[in-house]
């Protein structure tokens, strides 16, 4: 079952619990799919969207979220930050679990090795290496300090 076919069968269920805001958030990420279908349309070499085209929009949607929640928070805005903290929670409901920090530590050395990583010029090639294998894993914010770290401790 791919990642849009989860989506869709989670509306419906949505939908039959009634739960507004989950059918909302739900509706939006389909929405921006959708949309995001039909600008590629426009394109002669669009190839449709597969579950790793469905996971960025989906990471990007949890990106500004929580962009807007910490806006929301500074300004005090406590009713519109609950909002988008429950939106945030049930688009991770779809996202892949979380890796650990030993999982990340692991892969960062195994990273390294492959890529044959000597110092700070090759955080390209660690990074290459690294992100097919953590997206929607791993903020890639946090990721890239560590990487730097290790890196730099070479």
């Amino acid at each position: 079952m791919s990642l849009l076919d989860d989506l869709q069968s989670a509306q419906k269920d949505a939908m039959r619990a009634r739960d507004k805001i989950r059918l909302g958030t739900i509706r939006m990420a389909l929405a921006t799919v959708k949309q995001h279908e039909i600008d590629g349309r426009i394109d002669p070499n669009y190839i449709a969207l597969d579950d790793d085209g469905v996971l960025a929009i989906l990471i990007k949607m949890v990106k500004q979220r929580k962009d807007a929640a910490s806006q929301y928070e500074a300004a005090g805005r406590q009713d519109l930050l609950d909002i988008e903290l429950a939106e945030i929670v049930i688009l991770h409901d779809f996202l892949p679990k979380a890796l650990n920090e030993e999982e990340l530590d692991a892969l960062i050395v195994q990273a390294m090795a492959e890529s044959g990583a000597t110092g700070m010029q090759d955080m390209g090639k660690v990074m290459g290496w690294l992100k097919p294998q953590v997206q929607g894993r791993a903020d890639m914010g946090q990721l890239s300090g560590k990487i730097k770290a290790k890196l730099n401790s070479l």
